[in-house]
């Protein structure tokens, strides 16, 4: 199938991880690709995961069980549906990813015919395919490398989407509009051009940035939820931020301390050597993330410490060193030996577990406009991801989402032709860099009703001085500031809607789960101007 000549590529892949390879790879067989990524191909949220892939493997395990396990960490938000449609896709996403590459740990060494699987907290199960401690960096470098051999696949670093272009379809399509492709700024040389795609898929990820503690990198600003809410597109259920309960503290490093390691009997403990979980759960450090994180959390208040200690050192050093060994180099590179000594941690901001609203195909609200990973919302993780399925959905839903794709690409009639840019401008002046500590203050870990209205009336003042792209030239930080900005809205007027404690999202004046009033998403759609 070759490119029309009305269009720059057959399909645009906004966003360099998982997702973004996986559907790039397969959609480039037969077709132009353009992938677009806002920084270096290999900083994505992506490769930044340690733990793992969830999927049913072992005769041991079931689908039904996997099912369950994520039905019951979502809080009653998850649709069953998706859950089943995802857990089942697992053996196809690890099989593909395998064929591109991808090396997992296996449980006899490198030769051995079964795969290494561990457990993380939630999962009734050892279900977690990994690659030692390094799992998202192993799948990054087999899908760079498979993604690099491929003539039709063109990946351009440094190029920031601003928005995405929406226009008029022809008679082919109903007259509906539909998404062209986006709007792209060049770090290089400022300017901002538009690239026209049949299919435009937002693989983006998530949104760390809009915290001032995250496992996240400096890329994860939420630019794919902005901007499609900008177009108009359904986003749901953004008051669903999970917090990693255990995130180094020191003052010279912080990043994530994977759940692997309570799954391997790592305990969480106080100063003095107490252990504490068992207080809050009866999975102790095996219980859902949500839990665990608000357990450290209450502990530190009441104690009045900034961290508390993540134990493994009952194991043996060559063990923790074979299985962590990215950890470990990493802990003792700022004078810690988790083979030795409890390690300090607190939690941190670490996965979106709502985003761009799709179907099980992809689609968003906006013909012509896909979404996986991240980014999007399938239903899945409902009110609190479980662990490594993050990684599951976004590669199975990447593989979904081009099955769908490929066929809308081709079936419609549409006209790229004349697509100009608009003013696109921006204000330099508003402090957006106040976001990250407003939202760790107003709506972090656990959040009041004053906290919230606090900081909605802050990104008020804040958005009355930054009015999007309205005046000066467009800079890489004004655009992430207004993405930054919006999402911080958004998060905040969903958390003040939901009035109940659920997953992720805790709040102490309304701190019970109502099934009768709230078992429902937070869908948001900008209106129409």
């Amino acid at each position: 199938m070759a490119v029309s000549s009305q269009f720059d590529s057959d399909f645009l892949v906004i966003g360099s991880g998982m997702a973004g390879l996986l559907f790039a790879i397969n959609a480039a067989k037969a077709a132009s690709v353009t992938l677009l990524t806002k920084a270096a191909v290999t900083e994505t949220n992506t490769a930044y995961a340690q733990g793992g892939i969830a999927c049913v493997w072992s005769t041991g395990d079931s689908f039904q069980a996997h099912v369950e396990d994520t039905l019951r960490a979502g809080a009653g938000l998850c649709r069953r549906e998706a859950v089943e449609t995802i857990v089942h896709g697992g053996p196809r996403a690890i099989d593909e990813l395998v064929r591109l590459g991808a090396r997992f740990s296996r449980a006899n060494g490198a030769d051995g015919a079964d795969y290494d699987l561990g457990r993380e907290g939630g999962h009734s199960q050892r279900r977690i395919l990994h690659a030692r401690d390094l799992t998202g960096g192993e799948i990054m470098r087999a899908l760079i490398e498979a993604a690099s051999a491929l003539p039709n696949l063109q990946i351009l670093e440094n190029q920031l989407a601003v928005d995405l272009l929406i226009g008029p379809a022809g008679a082919g399509n109903g007259g509906v509009a539909r998404c062209l492709g986006a709007y792209v700024l060049d770090r290089a040389d400022l300017s901002v051009r538009p690239h026209t795609a049949r299919v435009t898929l937002l693989a983006t990820g998530g949104a760390g940035r809009l915290y001032q503690n995250t496992t996240n990198p400096a890329v994860a600003c939420g630019d794919g939820v902005a901007m499609a809410y900008r177009a108009g597109a359904a986003v749901a259920n953004l008051e669903f931020i999970q917090f990693h309960p255990t995130a180094l503290h020191h003052p010279a490093d912080s990043f994530l301390l994977s759940e692997a390691l309570r799954g391997e009997g790592a305990r969480l403990r106080l100063p003095d050597g107490t252990p504490f979980m068992e207080r809050y759960h009866q999975q102790a450090e095996l219980a859902p993330r949500d839990i665990v994180a608000r357990a450290i959390y209450a502990e530190m208040a009441r104690h009045g410490l900034d961290c508390v200690y993540l134990d493994i050192t009952h194991r043996e050093a060559d063990f923790v060193q074979r299985r962590f060994p990215y950890i470990v180099e990493r802990c003792r590179a700022v004078g810690i030996d988790p083979t030795r000594e409890p390690i300090p941690v607190a939690p941190a901001a670490h996965y979106l577990c709502g985003g761009v609203v799709t179907d099980l195909s992809g689609s968003t609200s906006i013909p012509g406009l896909y979404a996986a990973g991240e980014v999007a919302m399938t239903g899945l993780h409902g009110a609190n991801r479980l662990a490594s399925n993050s990684l599951l959905e976004a590669a199975v839903m990447a593989l979904r989402a081009y099955d769908a794709a490929r066929e809308e690409a081709f079936a419609v009639q549409v006209k790229a032709a004349g697509v100009a840019l608009p003013a696109l401008d921006s204000t330099p002046d508003a402090d957006v860099e106040e976001v990250p500590r407003l939202m760790w203050e107003g709506a972090g870990i656990v959040r009041s009703n004053e906290g919230l209205e606090r900081a909605s009336q802050r990104l008020s003042l804040l958005r009355e001085r930054h009015r999007p792209f309205d005046k000066g030239p467009l800079t890489p930080d004004e655009v992430e500031g207004e993405n930054l900005l919006t999402v911080a809205e958004l998060v905040v007027r969903s958390a003040i809607s939901r009035k109940e404690s659920r997953g992720a999202h805790y709040n102490v004046d309304c701190p019970s789960r109502s099934d009768s009033s709230w078992q429902r998403d937070t869908v948001l759609v900008r209106p129409a101007s």
